[in-house]
């Protein structure tokens, strides 16, 4: 076997630059690049192997190591987990900062590469700065922690270890069922140790996605129970945009009528105004799909995991005869809810069942179409409030929706604002709405845009992002402005955590503990990063600063104040966040009682 002497690190730059993605016939480079902030742990490891290889991956400094792991998310996201990108840091800190990131790609099953430096594997230097020492076991290091929130770990103790870690690495990267964070911790004194690397690791590889199909018989039991509905509906989740079956799914629905809502990960699947789309489902859904949804006889759920928030702590099927088909690669989630398990590929499935004979009857097609037009009027409403003397948020939603156009995408990710966007945002294109709400991640918008950007340069970008999560992560601005991508960033005061505020008073507590007292100059903040920053007292100032943002070069940052209390409505909806079964406040106790009467539309799916 022919071979090359290679430290472990340079060896692993190779096979990561090396490495491919092969889909319908279209092969791509699997791994974009890398981010990374180097620490004794990993600069004369990785960061020699990527200095002397830069020529073939590209290397990006960032900000903050949270930071860059949703920066990696969110390009993968927008490159329908085709391609990703890598992340390296030292030893310690910068390792656990990663940690948040990780359980968000894990979560929301979206494919990053994590590689952080780790403790001598010889131990002779024991303890190393940053050790995490444990009288009971000799191997414990900081990076145990990825365990549970990684698809898949391993630590490098020997060099020539890094040649099946790699491969297991990218069987998972690469895995439609089982992607996520990997996680390979690096013993920092390995990364450097030479080995005879075989020239067949380093050489060219294309990992194949396949478009699998469901069990023959089960894709019949499951067209059987729908020609015998009365009240289909059609649930598309995240599963649905990956796989590109977005076509797909419009023409099943112009061939048989049948409504389609749509979770956080899946809007977009189909555009706002096509006569079968209902809009967003659950707790942060719209009056017109929860109307459907408590109806509904059969509910075909494609790509979706059916988080609490999607069944609305399974309160939102309320037929007692109600029955489930689940279409999904992965074999765990097309088995929830005691449904018909169609293990495939979203798009090939979704093929298939179009050839299906079958149509809503004439009575359905004009209720989904009057809730459409009672929705439609609903959101005009909301977006023209002339809430005074501060705006609503879905007032601010209404002109970032404007301005955003047919391609613009906007990127949000935690408290208030992303119910009320998954509520009210028109979705005009499949990649248009990228909204982290797996895990909710605070921080995650700026840095996931930044990921978006990259992966899409030709398109505006739009962040969404409150106060409170503004300033937990606002640093990746300055990365931004480094790499010359442009965001438009939209920083929506809500003078605190406006959602948890919400919560809060809605099971009798008062707001304890989510407003923000100091004042903060958000435009001398963003200005300090590099960023232009404007602020916007009304909601006409800001429909001209977003137009003024558009023309710009550089990232810009829109700041106003919005009203913290004028909300959108949750037209019928639930979330179970239990109550305090006993208090001494009349406000808590009240809600324990709403809390109770509500328990009772709850049922198991079984």
């Amino acid at each position: 076997m022919k071979t090359e002497r290679l430290t472990m690190a340079q060896a692993l730059v190779r096979f990561l630059a090396a490495q491919h993605v092969e889909r319908d016939g279209v092969t791509q480079r699997a791994l974009a690049g890398m981010f990374g902030i180097f620490g004794h742990g990993n600069v004369a490891g990785v960061g020699q192997a990527l200095h002397q290889h830069r020529d073939r991956l590209t290397y990006r400094q960032a900000r903050n190591e949270q930071a860059m792991v949703h920066a990696a998310i969110g390009y993968a996201r927008m490159k329908d987990r085709l391609q990703m990108l890598a992340c390296t840091t030292s030893i310690g800190p910068g390792a656990t900062n990663m940690i948040t990131g990780a359980a968000a790609a894990t979560i929301d099953r979206i494919p990053v590469l994590l590689l952080p430096g780790d403790v001598f594997a010889s131990r002779r230097p024991d303890p190393v700065l940053q050790q995490l020492e444990g009288p009971g076991r000799g191997d414990i290091s900081v990076n145990d922690a990825f365990r549970p929130v990684s698809r898949y770990w391993d630590r490098i103790t020997r060099p020539e270890q890094i040649v099946p870690a790699a491969l297991a690495a990218m069987r998972v990267l690469t895995s439609p069922a089982d992607t996520g964070a990997v996680t390979l911790s690096l013993c920092q004194d390995v990364q450097t140790e030479a080995f005879d690397v075989p020239l067949s690791f380093l050489e060219d590889r294309a990992w194949h996605i396949d478009r699998r199909m469901p069990d023959p018989d089960a894709l019949a039991r499951a067209i059987a129970l729908v020609r015998g509905a009365k009240r289909p509906l059609l649930v598309a989740g995240g599963g649905v945009i990956y796989s590109a079956a977005t076509d797909a799914l419009r023409r099943l629905c112009d061939a048989t009528g049948i409504p389609v809502a749509e979770t956080q990960a899946g809007k977009g699947s189909l555009r706002f105004d096509h006569p079968s789309a209902v809009g967003a489902v659950g707790v942060t859904g719209t009056l017109a799909a929860n109307r459907i949804a408590r109806d509904a006889d059969v509910v075909i759920g494609i790509g979706t995991r059916w988080s609490d928030l999607t069944t609305m702590s399974k309160s939102a099927f309320e037929r007692a005869d109600v029955r489930f088909i689940n279409v999904n690669v992965a074999e765990f989630d097309a088995q929830k809810h005691s449904g018909i398990a169609l293990v495939g590929d979203a798009r090939a499935t979704l093929e298939a069942l179009s050839s299906i004979t079958y149509h809503v009857d004439d009575a359905y097609r004009t209720e989904i179409a009057s809730v459409r037009g009672e929705w439609g009027k609903e959101v005009d409403r909301l977006y023209g409030l002339g809430n005074a003397p501060l705006p609503a948020r879905s007032e601010i939603i209404g002109a970032v929706n404007e301005a955003a156009g047919e391609r613009g995408v906007v990127v949000c990710a935690a408290g208030a604002m992303p119910g009320d966007l998954h509520r009210l945002w028109r979705a005009r294109d499949p990649k248009q709405y990228h909204v982290e709400y797996g895990y909710s991640t605070m921080g995650y918008e700026i840095a996931g845009a930044l990921g978006v950007k990259m992966a899409a340069p030709d398109r505006e970008v739009f962040v969404l992002v409150g106060d409170g999560s503004y300033l937990m992560l606002h640093t990746e601005i300055v990365t931004a402005v480094e790499l010359g991508l442009k965001l438009t960033v939209v920083l929506v005061d809500d003078q605190g955590f406006a959602s948890i505020g919400g919560l809060s008073r809605s099971v009798g507590s008062e707001e304890f503990g989510t407003k923000r007292s100091a004042p903060v100059d958000f435009v001398a903040n963003a200005r300090s990063l590099g960023a232009a920053a404007v602020r916007a007292k009304t909601v006409g100032d800001l429909r001209s600063a977003l137009k003024e943002a558009q023309k710009a070069k550089r990232t810009t940052v829109i700041v106003v104040e919005a009203d913290r209390y004028a909300g959108v409505p949750s037209y019928a909806s639930w979330w179970d966040v239990a109550v305090a079964e006993t208090s001494e406040q009349e406000g808590v106790r009240k809600a324990r009682k709403a809390y109770e009467e509500a328990k009772r539309r709850q049922r198991w799916h079984v």
